[in-house]
């Protein structure tokens, strides 16, 4: 079976569940299970340069990263990048969510409307409802998509952050800036 779950990971677009695989290997979850578990350890034996990763709550077959060079020199494409702005508000919003627009303005200083609507439509993130206040701001969350794209499990696979030391706020800079233009 361990064979059959190969052939069905592969053709997968997208990270399957053991519920999925086994509706579609018509057995059992815990056959299932099982059939990725022993796929797992024959690609780890014979050397595979795939293996079996868990992403999003599913599983899919990857290629091991001791190749991954090799994989991507042969495509010979550059993977679509987020630029520095796009990643910045993206970790925010994942540790963060839900959240919302002023709220990641706050943190980052800077307005983020063009980069949210970016991580949108690479749908790594999405909008989950309203705050309940009176202006009623969007929330924002990560999706499965995000943790795909990262590697990622679920969110509490994201490292944990530091604290910064002593780092100034925004309004620190403006009363210093404004404190230099009033006394020269």
């Amino acid at each position: 079976m361990s064979a059959a779950a190969e052939a069905v990971l592969f053709a997968a677009a997208e990270p399957l569940t053991i519920a999925d695989l086994a509706r579609a290997l018509a057995c059992d979850d815990q056959q299932a299970a099982a059939a990725v578990a022993r796929l797992r350890e024959r690609l780890k034996e014979t050397g595979s340069g795939l293996d079996v990763v868990e992403i999003a709550g599913g599983y899919q077959l990857a290629t091991r990263p001791t190749f991954r060079e090799c994989v991507g020199r042969m495509m010979a494409r550059e993977p679509g990048r987020l630029s520095r702005a796009a990643l910045e508000t993206l970790a925010i919003i994942a540790y963060r969510q839900p959240i919302t627009q002023p709220e990641i303005e706050a943190v980052r200083g800077v307005g983020c409307g063009s980069v949210l609507r970016t991580l949108i439509e690479r749908n790594l993130i999405a909008e989950t409802g309203r705050r309940p206040t009176v202006e009623r701001p969007i929330l924002y969350v990560t999706t499965p998509s995000f943790l795909h794209y990262f590697a990622l499990a679920d969110l509490s696979e994201l490292p944990p952050l530091e604290e910064p030391s002593e780092v100034p706020s925004v309004t620190d800079y403006r009363d210093a800036a404004s404190a230099e233009t009033t006394a020269g």
